[in-house]
């Protein structure tokens, strides 16, 4: 993955817009290592292959960044982006990471099941 350059991934994101397409969202504060420490809130968020269609998508901020999928009756979201990938079968990867390079959130479209 590289740093997000807002111009290519808003092109990227242009591509996949208007037909239907899957989609992964995952976001993650720990959960996986919440054991280590009993006094930690833990919470995440996962879908996987679910089909959209979007009419608009939308890269903002400056890194970490905001995009958000046009619905025909409401919003996609996701924030603390931070890197991307269009990958050798056409996905497009886009994650955040935190300071320590662990992914905090993961958003991924894809026009075949992940």
């Amino acid at each position: 993955m590289q740093p997000i350059k807002q111009s290519e991934v808003q092109q990227a994101l242009d591509s996949f817009a208007n037909q239907e397409v899957y989609l992964h969202l995952e976001t993650t504060n720990g959960a996986y290592a919440s054991h280590f420490n009993e006094g930690f809130f833990s919470a995440g968020a996962y879908i996987r292959n679910a089909k959209v269609t979007y009419t608009r998508g939308t890269i903002t901020g400056d890194n970490p960044y905001r995009i958000g999928l046009k619905m025909p009756i409401g919003w996609i979201y996701a924030e603390g982006l931070t890197d991307w990938e269009i990958d050798d079968k056409g996905r497009l990867l886009i994650a955040g990471h935190d300071h320590e390079g662990k992914l905090a959130v993961a958003l991924e479209l894809s026009k075949e099941p992940f």
